[in-house]
């Protein structure tokens, strides 16, 4: 199942979209999720849900849409239940529309990144661009942690069910130790990706510079479709101090989806994989 939270915005409908699309790829269900405060507002949360669900059966007139579609209300917030629900549902993802970092009527960039940090579902995060024909251009940034790696086993599974190329990048290092550190990554997810039998290639970026804003440019150029990473940002860590790269990816001007994992312990087994 994918779990959608919604707030009956636009990008939350560009966000039941791409579950739809992902859903269809995955053979799975599509959950539309929306947090109420008060149990007052139950009944209300209800029928937008139903006429969300109504509309889409509407617009699918060609009976196309082999997704089913469900709903939940549940009463809370969304910093703690979204994950919660997602966990106690088997969710395999979590795909949740983001209003970028100003404003702060809906879910936005800082925000979201709250949510993803206070779950163990993998989350992906999208702006207002529409999905098309899938993630085929699946753009894999690897630093110099251990915990980068953790990536890898769910942007295979992803590529897999949509025929993807994926593009690794690393930052330009100078020290020996770094560069050595960053080629054994490259070399580590090369592997993996080989032995899966998915298309990749490698870039280390020339000169030094911010890594984000390389990574942003270079996802640009190769028209990627999807962005993977790690969130760095430890739970109970304020927004605000924390967790800067993340919310700059999450919240990139191309609208490009961003796919987030938390990391487990170095030392305890490999991440999950979400996949039936």
């Amino acid at each position: 199942m994918i779990l959608v939270p919604t707030d009956f915005s636009k990008v939350a409908e560009c966000a039941l979209n791409h579950a739809i699309k992902l859903a269809s790829t995955l053979n799975t269900d599509v959950c539309l999720l929306h947090i109420i405060e008060k149990e007052s507002e139950r009944d209300a949360a209800i029928d937008k849900l139903n006429s969300v669900v109504a509309k889409r059966l509407v617009s699918d007139r060609n009976n196309t849409l082999s997704v089913h579609l469900t709903t939940i209300v549940k009463l809370g917030n969304i910093f703690d239940d979204i994950g919660a629900v997602a966990k106690e549902h088997r969710a395999q993802f979590i795909i949740m529309g983001t209003h970028g970092v100003k404003g702060m009527q809906h879910i936005t960039g800082s925000y979201a990144l709250k949510v993803i940090t206070n779950s163990s579902v993998p989350f992906i995060v999208v702006q207002e661009k529409n999905i098309l024909e899938g993630y085929l251009n699946i753009l894999c940034p690897m630093d110099l942690t251990q915990e980068t790696k953790q990536k890898i086993d769910l942007t295979i599974q992803v590529a897999k069910h949509f025929n993807s190329k994926v593009y690794l990048c690393a930052p330009h290092e100078t020290d020996e130790f770094f560069v050595n550190t960053i080629k054994r990554n490259l070399a580590f997810a090369e592997n993996q990706f080989r032995v899966h039998g998915v298309s990749c290639q490698s870039k280390i970026f020339e000169g030094k510079g911010n890594f984000v804003k390389q990574t942003l440019q270079y996802a640009n150029e190769i028209k990627a479709d999807l962005i993977t990473i790690i969130n760095g940002q430890e739970a109970g860590v304020h927004e605000y101090i924390a967790g800067t790269e993340e919310r700059q990816f999450i919240t990139n001007e191309a609208q490009i989806p961003v796919m987030c994992i938390n990391p487990t312990e170095i030392g305890k087994a490999g991440s999950a994989l979400f996949f039936k």
